[in-house]
């Protein structure tokens, strides 16, 4: 399973600010990871919205956790972002698999899925954030 780039910056953002444990802006995100400035501000904007950011506008504005790091599980914002079925099977809305209902391998995915959505559920970003080396990088 691949995340979507979206998703892969929400995570960023979320580390990074967590990380920092202070205001941050998007340029510092950006100029620390090499994303673009414009794709961070729709990712910043959307984890605000959804109340896991707070955001202050002007000369010393920035973005800072909303939450404590521990209330933010990591499950929670891959499914924010991530629509997409794993494969067509599981929408049973619009698939048109020629061998579905005889065919094995859509129990398996959805339990490789399963494990893999409980498998970050059991993760918050406060586990996430205690490297020291993380800490330090986003302090810079």
């Amino acid at each position: 399973m691949r995340l979507t780039s979206y998703t892969d910056y929400a995570l960023r953002v979320l580390l990074y600010a967590g990380a920092a444990g202070h205001l941050v802006t998007i340029s510092n995100i950006s100029d620390s990871f090499g994303i673009s400035k414009e794709h961070l501000r729709k990712v910043v904007h959307s984890l605000a919205q959804l109340g896991y950011l707070t955001t202050t506008q002007g000369r010393n504005g920035g973005i800072i956790l909303a939450k404590p790091a521990e209330q933010i599980n990591i499950r929670d914002i891959v499914l924010l972002f991530e629509t997409t079925p794993l494969v067509e099977c599981f929408n049973n809305d619009t698939n048109t698999c020629q061998i579905n209902g005889m065919c094995g391998l859509k129990h398996v995915l959805a339990k490789a899925q399963k494990s893999f959505l409980d498998t970050l559920g059991a993760y918050y970003l406060s586990d996430l954030i205690k490297n020291p080396k993380l800490i330090a990088f986003a302090r810079l």
